[in-house]
């Protein structure tokens, strides 16, 4: 496929990290951008961008098939990403629901390519290695409702891929982070409470990360690049929470936090969830699945990605410099309009 600057592409989670990053890099590249979003939907990370906004709701499929008539591609990045609820129905509709009608519209308006924002826990877990794509999911006895959903949602997508004719890629892309988190994501606010110091403490832990202007460059490269039926590991380097906060609080020549070992987190999460049960509470977002979350993902393999779509990442160092920088001035130009 070549791109085309003739017919509008659709992004639907426009206002999110992932997807505002995409919309930004698609108006940088010259293209004509539709953006989806729901009426509530705040719009900061698309401010001063050259889009044209259509109100609509991935659960309502009639403004699915209006937005996306006349487009070329579609990226779609809508997530509910609040693992923490008690009751999984509303992220099974958002997450594993939404994506389906949006790929039954994208097949009755003739879309080119449905690229899928997909998420490294979709993926199996290798003790002895690096994860590769094709490591079947091997830890549903482990993975939270929110792993399920998501799982579900790129099951789905591979499988309109294989029968139903969808011209789609997935992308499995691991944590985010860089400038523009105008949310912010939680993993982000955690990155710059530590690097300005308000939070001292952290799990000793480690995650792979993705810059997030890296991981729109994929999205691109993939609407192009990409084969359709596959998906692609969108990470960089594994990193431990020791050294990415020391990268982070150097930056704003902060002492790095002190690591909490992970037997101890466990011990609190399970007494925590155990007092709010009794409680009656609901919704907490300290568990113990969230404990094994922080540190089940290691070392990614990305270079299918590399080989394939072509897909070069910067080093995390660049990633945390940015992001410091802008938390910072975000954060100066907030306070002045106070």
């Amino acid at each position: 496929m070549t791109e085309s600057s003739e017919k509008p592409v659709l992004v639907c989670g426009g206002s999110g990290f992932v997807g505002s990053h995409t919309v930004r890099l698609l108006c940088e590249r010259g293209r004509k951008v539709r953006v989806l979003l729901r009426k509530t939907s705040k719009t900061a990370a698309l401010a001063g961008l050259p889009v044209e906004i259509v109100h609509g709701d991935v659960l309502e499929p009639e403004s699915l098939q209006a937005a996306m008539r006349g487009c070329s591609s579609v990226f779609y990045s809508v997530v509910d990403p609040r693992f923490w609820l008690t009751d999984p129905t509303p992220i099974y509709r958002n997450n594993v629901e939404g994506v389906v009608n949006a790929m039954e519209a994208a097949l009755a308006c003739g879309i080119e390519r449905f690229i899928f924002t997909s998420s490294m826990g979709t993926l199996g877990l290798n003790p002895d290695g690096p994860v590769t794509e094709d490591i079947p999911f091997n830890w549903r006895d482990r993975a939270s409702p929110y792993i399920l959903a998501r799982l579900e949602a790129e099951t789905q997508v591979l499988k309109y891929c294989r029968e139903r004719g969808l011209p789609g890629i997935a992308l499995c892309i691991a944590n985010t982070y860089g400038p523009e988190d105008y949310g912010p994501t939680p993993h982000g606010k955690a990155l710059w409470d530590t690097a300005r110091g308000a939070s001292k403490h952290a799990l000793d832990a480690g995650a792979p990360t993705v810059d997030i202007r890296d991981a729109a460059e994929a999205a691109l490269l993939a609407e192009t690049r990409g084969r359709v039926g596959e998906r692609y590991i969108i990470a960089n380097e594994f990193i431990s929470n020791r050294d990415f906060y020391t990268l982070a609080t150097r930056e704003c020549g902060k002492p790095p936090p002190k690591l909490i070992p992970l037997r101890t987190a466990y011990a609190i999460a399970w007494i925590t969830e155990r007092v709010f049960k009794l409680l009656g509470r609901k919704d907490f977002i300290v568990s113990t699945d969230a404990v094994f979350l922080s540190n089940a993902f290691q070392q990614m393999d990305h270079s299918k990605a590399t080989r394939e779509l072509g897909w070069q990442p910067r080093p995390i160092a660049e990633t945390v410099r940015d992001a410091v920088a802008w938390y910072a001035k975000h954060e100066q130009e907030s306070a002045a309009q106070t």
